[in-house]
């Protein structure tokens, strides 16, 4: 029977990594994470794979795996972490000698990549008011940012990468939380979700707020919508000494009127 392909979920493709969360690569339909050499082959691994579609230089892949002082001998260091991972994942994935690249077939599914087409997507179709067009791509991006990525490392490049993801997630919950606003009926209740992750996700981003005030006004609830303004502004004083956006005070006064 032929396999299907289903290129959201990436569940039935031969190759799958899983870079946010608990890292899991599938090569040829095995996982072998497993079989990675220790933290620095997945660290090493993952690199590769975020930065794939381009070589990456030995001193980039020390910089990488060695951001602060380095061992002794870490050039034998990195080669030897480097011929264990060929061993893993096969020579032909790992490219090059004095520069690095990651090969993967055309079909690979990478759950960041995802993430990030997601996004693309789901903005396209909230730009044409295409609300149910906003939902599959941005709950993707939800599903795979929420996760988080790589957990505990600390490394310039993983903090930065770790920064997008976060964007991701935020971005996304704005999408997805407008367009079931939008929608209305059932998904009201999606939206009010989206916008109570917002809040805690990034309590000083007015979207969040704003989009829980609609859902409150929406559902009839308009003094809970009133609370979540004077929250949002005395938080706002408070913390900042700043005060609500134009566009923030502009529905508040839409509230009252």
């Amino acid at each position: 029977m032929p396999r299907t392909r289903c290129r959201n979920l990436g569940e039935t493709l031969e190759t799958r990594l899983q870079l946010c969360g608990n890292v899991v690569l599938r090569l040829d339909g095995k996982r072998v994470e497993g079989d990675l050499p220790g933290r620095l082959g997945r660290l090493l691994f993952v690199h590769l794979a975020v930065n794939r579609g381009r070589l990456r230089t030995r001193d980039e892949l020390l910089d990488a795996l060695w951001p602060g002082e380095a061992p002794a001998a870490v050039e034998s260091s990195l080669s030897a972490l480097l011929s264990k991972t060929r061993r893993v994942v096969g020579p032909e994935r790992l490219e090059g000698r004095s520069s690095i690249r990651l090969v993967l077939p055309a079909d690979a599914w990478i759950d960041l990549e995802a993430a990030t087409d997601g996004i693309h997507r789901a903005e396209a179709a909230f730009a044409r008011a295409d609300w149910f067009g906003v939902y599959g791509p941005g709950r993707v991006t939800q599903h795979v940012c929420r996760r988080g990525f790589l957990p505990g490392e600390d490394a310039p490049w993983v903090v930065a990468v770790q920064r997008r993801v976060e964007e991701l997630h935020v971005r996304a919950l704005e999408l997805v939380g407008g367009a079931c606003l939008a929608i209305g009926g059932s998904e009201t209740s999606t939206a009010e979700r989206c916008a109570r992750q917002l809040v805690e996700l990034a309590p000083y981003r007015e979207s969040g707020h704003r989009l829980l005030m609609q859902v409150h006004a929406a559902t009839g609830n308009q003094a809970e919508s009133l609370l979540v303004y004077e929250s949002l502004r005395v938080r706002l004083r408070d913390e900042l000494g700043a005060s609500p956006s134009a566009e923030t005070q502009a529905l508040h006064a839409s509230l009252l009127g």
